[in-house]
């Protein structure tokens, strides 16, 4: 059961406007670079917002600082939506964001641990983010340390048998301090979801490994924030269902699988911005 929790008009304007500043980022990012997954980033972008500006306990002027939450993007082919909440966020200067994949910046086509600020885990074969938290999760337990471990995994990322491993020694180490985010956005880069290979039923799946599950719209700025404030009261490790659209905010890019890694062209990128900027909260 999701709890409700309590948020001023002025906190949701707050983090809607940052979503749709972050949406401008992700397209402006990609057409720049001319190459990049456009579709997955859009669609995590209220899910991320909430995290970094209002659920996690961080600090953008330590980065490496020991009691920080911890998030890992396992599909890490979103990272633009990513990068554009650690710049937003004052993890490094906002301007370096149009560098995106340039030789020797600092923001490559999947995250690196090694060269961005702020990024807990590398990341780019798809099934391994899981692994990882558990890793992260179960020292922080060790070590006393009072921190929660976030990895937003995509649905399609599921058919990975990976990350059942993972998920079977959450449960059985009894992890609460781990957090799955699913983003279901039911589209992966050669179709929907369920004709490629089908991972219903979710919750189901993920309740017979012994996690919680909470389910929630992932583009609903007040339930994104309930589901996370939830998932952090559990016993248990928690898996958060979020049904959200491939490519949202952008009329021509929601729900296509063509939108999984092609850049917008001039023409498309005008369009895409006039879409955020009439859709969204600016």
């Amino acid at each position: 059961m999701v709890s409700s929790f309590y948020y001023t008009a002025g906190d949701l304007r707050r983090l809607e406007v940052q979503a749709a500043q972050i949406r401008r980022d992700i397209v402006t990012m990609i057409h720049a670079a001319k190459e990049g997954h456009p579709g997955g980033s859009l669609s995590a972008v209220e899910i991320i917002t909430a995290l970094y500006f209002s659920v996690m306990n961080i600090d953008p002027q330590r980065p490496q600082w020991a009691d920080r939450d911890r998030f890992i993007l396992s599909k890490g082919h979103a990272c633009v939506a990513l990068y554009a909440a650690l710049a937003r966020r004052g993890y490094f200067d906002p301007a370096l964001l149009s560098s995106l994949r340039r030789y020797h910046s600092i923001l490559q086509g999947h995250p690196d641990m090694n060269k961005t600020p702020g990024v807990d885990m590398s990341a780019g074969s798809l099934g391994n983010g899981l692994s990882a938290g558990v890793g992260m999760a179960l020292s922080g337990r060790l070590r006393r340390r009072n921190y929660m471990t976030y990895v937003m995994l995509g649905d399609g990322e599921l058919q990975e048998g990976i990350v059942w491993e993972a998920a079977m020694a959450a449960s059985h180490h009894q992890l609460k301090n781990l957090v799955a985010i699913v983003d279901c956005n039911g589209v992966q880069i050669n179709g929907w979801t369920n004709d490629v290979m089908t991972v219903e039923p979710l919750a189901e799946k993920w309740r017979s490994f012994g996690w919680r599950v909470i389910e929630a719209n992932g583009h609903d700025m007040r339930q994104v924030l309930d589901a996370l404030h939830t998932a952090r009261t559990m016993c248990h490790p928690t898996a958060m269902l979020m049904r959200t659209v491939k490519g949202k905010g952008v009329s021509f890019m929601e729900d296509d699988a063509g939108w999984h890694g092609r850049p917008p062209d001039d023409e498309e990128m005008v369009r895409a911005i006039a879409d955020i900027e009439t859709g969204g909260a600016v």
